[in-house]
């Protein structure tokens, strides 16, 4: 029996959880491979005096650029356009200590400020000739942050790429799984019905290799059944045609008696008759239970009643069934007890089940002992019971177990059971039917 799947072994809430952990997993590298990052560009900058070399070359540029254009230190608008074409920098230029421009707020006359210089320990101070005299220029650019953004796109690009790593290897042991079951439902469908199909976990995937497994179980019960079938065909045919034969062959040496005219006088003659009938008779019998074992193990579906209560069903059924034991010289003893419950036949089936039934009692039973009908209910299901004594005396009647076969295959189209019962020369029939909600 299938269990039912919990939430929390879906696939959607392994995924989930699959991709929570690989982005924790992702972030956590990311922060450490960020802090590492600006560890080795500070520590680079540091070595090599990037940002020393940086400057020195943005004010000779920036000399070179005065000497074009033969600027003094009180032309801001030149000024400013040069620092916003180099889009990195931020310049301040002093003169005599006093801060002449500030590239930061171009538009401020800031000499009449007079912003006195820093002069700090960390400041680095150019000199650079104007037209009107020499003044020193202190410089920030944000051109050594490139270390930083490059470092950080590789730091997004691994941590992305092991993010995308692990949510791969997570998913690829279901795609695994998937191609496992791929690879035993084709030995499924090469005939290898042995090979029981692999269930791992307790998702979608763990329930439908359980289905495959369950569905492989029923098909190899199913082709056992059909064996079974086959050999009980067979068996029923083989000890049919036994059956018959004997018959046969009383009739053929009686037949061959009368026509040759052996017989003593009138009265053997009519002798032989009677057995020839007799024999006859015996294998129209056995021809009708042929036909109809083949007739009701065909494949056509049983066609089920509406549900009707149990006395009302079988009330008909078991009185006929009692006067034809008593015209019959049998003695029944009715025992039945309406049971108050709803029940679904095939009364076509029934009426056969119980020709078959006063068929076998009046064949095998002992006249001198009782035939005891009664009521029986069994968990989900309700029947009733024929019990009789085996006949000990007189001619033996050869059986070949087409009727009750037959009796059983009805009862199992119906959804019911058959079982039969026998202790020493007791014999019991018991029929069940399953219970119908009302």
């Amino acid at each position: 029996m299938t269990q039912v799947m919990n939430k929390k072994d879906s696939i959607y809430a392994q995924l989930l959880r699959l991709l929570l952990i690989s982005a924790f997993a992702a972030f956590v590298v990311f922060c450490g491979l960020n802090y590492a990052g600006e560890y080795l560009v500070e520590g680079y900058l540091e070595k090599t005096d990037y940002i020393k070399q940086k400057n020195q070359d943005y004010v000779e540029k920036l000399q070179k650029y005065i000497d074009k254009e033969q600027l003094s230190s009180r032309d801001v608008a030149k000024l400013n356009v040069w620092t916003k074409s180099q889009k990195v920098l931020s310049i301040r230029i002093y003169k005599d200590e006093i801060q002449v421009f500030n590239s930061e707020y171009p538009e401020q006359e800031v000499w009449e400020e007079e912003i006195a210089a820093g002069n700090y320990a960390w400041e680095q101070y150019y000199n650079i000739r104007f037209s009107d005299g020499t003044a020193e220029i202190e410089m920030t650019g944000i051109y050594y942050y490139q270390f930083y953004n490059y470092a950080l796109i590789t730091e997004i690009i691994i941590s992305f790429f092991l993010f995308l790593l692990l949510v791969l290897l997570g998913i690829r042991k279901k795609i695994e799984y998937i191609r496992k079951l791929n690879d035993e439902i084709q030995i499924l469908e090469g005939g290898g019905l042995d090979y029981e199909i692999t269930v791992k976990g307790k998702d979608e995937l763990a329930e439908l290799g359980a289905s495959l497994d369950t569905m492989r179980i029923s098909f190899c019960n199913l082709i056992e059944q059909e064996k079974k079938m086959v050999q009980e065909n067979q068996r029923i045919v083989t000890e049919m045609s036994h059956d018959l034969r004997t018959p046969v062959t009383s009739i053929m040496l009686y037949t061959e008696i009368l026509k040759k005219g052996t017989y003593k006088n009138v009265e053997q003659e009519k002798e032989y008759i009677e057995k020839i009938d007799k024999k006859a008779r015996r294998m129209k019998q056995l021809t009708d239970h042929l036909f109809e074992y083949s007739l009701i193990t065909g494949e056509t579906e049983v066609k089920l009643e509406d549900a009707e209560s149990y006395e009302v069903l079988f009330y008909d059924l078991f009185s006929e069934t009692c006067s034809y034991l008593e015209q019959k010289g049998f003695h029944s003893e009715f025992q039945v007890k309406w049971i108050n419950q709803m029940i679904c036949v095939s009364t076509e089936y029934m009426m056969r089940i119980m020709d078959n039934i006063t068929s076998n009692i009046v064949k095998y039973a002992d006249p001198s002992m009782p035939i005891i009908i009664s009521s029986i209910e069994e968990e989900q299901m309700a029947g009733f019971i024929f019990e009789n004594h085996i006949r000990m005396v007189g001619e033996k009647v050869e059986s070949t177990e087409i009727g009750i076969q037959s009796i059983k295959t009805m009862m199992s189209k119906m959804g019911g059971k058959c079982r039969i019962e026998q202790e020493n020369r007791l014999f019991r029939i018991i029929l069940l039917f399953p219970i119908v909600s009302r």
